[in-house]
């Protein structure tokens, strides 16, 4: 049955993440002048490029903001509907979200992050469901796919499978920014729902057990570091025990760089995390999953690319988690960027989340 979908890209989104910032959010032309690449155009026409043949009726923003990736998934046949300022900003989302509702769309996706996602609610609502093609920093809004793939196999399906409420999450983007999480629900999207390919929202655990296993974690993961070895530390509250353990100020929602125990680098981005790799080839990076989401690479960790991981070695990738973290999260995923890597990464890994204690937990690949 033929469906009308209305499409838009938010151009900057996700720019922030691989050179350090924590967010796009107002920051668009600071990531820019840091080197920052627009990626979000490329994670659309990964999701979009395999929808070629499928009878839908595309609705569309002009330019960059919907109909230029449109052509290049090979998708050419599309509505422009709304023609945006220049740079794009808010409004624009929100004004070629009521022109998509004014033309009777069955369905609106969009690419961006967390504020994108608000934006959309904001002009959608629940009159229609929504979905995102995630291309943000964080992502902790449950109202995105996996990945572009499952994204595609969601907008392909549309119609057929049911829809959940799912969180969205309004992020305060300068708080995050100076290392605070703070986060509230702003409402409840309609969202194709399929296990697997719709992802989760995050989950916070704040127990005093939860305590007690950050604890023993970093006790053993500072047992075991090596001499002259290169320790890229990921974000999140685990991670950050680590730190603390070795004596240093942990970056709670950035990346640190140590060696022989001295912090070579603080909240790094991936242009330094590379060239402290071609110094110190010898080199780990420790990470843990978002809680209850099960991201492991591709979010609130960019500055860890698919180049950063590539020259340290996919087998030289340590994931941490305490057990109620990995209690609440079934299964594990991966969306660095690079479809290739993520397939590298295989169907399990194993997390440690105890003093020499570890769970082998599933990787859902979607290709």
């Amino acid at each position: 049955m033929k469906k009308a979908v209305g499409f838009l890209v938010n151009p900057v989104a996700g720019m922030g993440g691989a050179v350090g910032l924590a967010g796009t959010d107002g920051q668009a032309a600071e990531a820019l002048r840091r080197g920052a690449v627009p990626r979000s155009a490329d994670r659309a026409v990964q999701a979009l490029s395999t929808l070629r043949g499928q009878d839908i009726e595309w609705c569309t923003c002009s330019a960059p903001m919907g109909e230029d990736v449109l052509a290049a998934a090979g998708l050419a046949r599309s509505t422009v509907l709304y023609h945006p300022s220049v740079p794009t900003g808010a409004a624009d989302t929100k004004a070629a979200c009521r022109a998509f509702l004014d033309a009777g769309v069955d369905l609106v996706v969009f690419c961006g992050g967390d504020g994108t996602a608000r934006d959309v609610f904001d002009a959608v609502g629940r009159e229609v469901p929504i979905l995102g093609i995630p291309a943000g920093v964080k992502m902790y809004s449950a109202v995105f796919a996996v990945n572009p793939a499952a994204a595609a196999d969601l907008v392909r399906r549309a119609g057929e499978v049911p829809c959940r409420d799912s969180e969205v999450m309004d992020v305060d983007e300068e708080a995050y920014r100076s290392g605070r999480l703070t986060a509230r629900l702003y409402g409840y999207a309609c969202v194709p729902y399929i296990p697997e390919r719709t992802q989760g929202g995050k989950q916070v655990f704040e127990q005093q057990d939860e305590e007690r296993a950050k604890e023993d974690i970093a006790a053993f993961i500072a047992e075991i570091m090596l001499p002259d070895t290169l320790y890229i530390i990921g974000a999140g509250s685990t991670t950050a025990r680590i730190m603390e353990r070795l004596g240093l100020l942990p970056t709670l929602l950035g990346v640190d760089v140590v060696r022989n125990g001295e912090v070579l680098a603080r909240n790094a981005d991936e242009r330094t995390l590379l060239a402290l790799l071609e110094e110190y080839p010898r080199a780990k990076i420790v990470v843990s999953p978002i809680g209850a989401q099960g991201f492991v690479l591709g979010r609130g960790n960019q500055q860890i690319s698919p180049a950063v991981i590539r020259k340290a070695g996919l087998r030289n990738l340590i994931v941490v988690a305490t057990p109620a973290k990995l209690a609440a999260t079934p299964l594990l995923y991966v969306d660095s960027g690079d479809a290739a890597l993520d397939r590298e990464v295989g169907d399990s890994l194993q997390v440690v989340s105890g003093y020499r204690i570890a769970q082998r937990k599933r990787v859902v690949q979607i290709n």
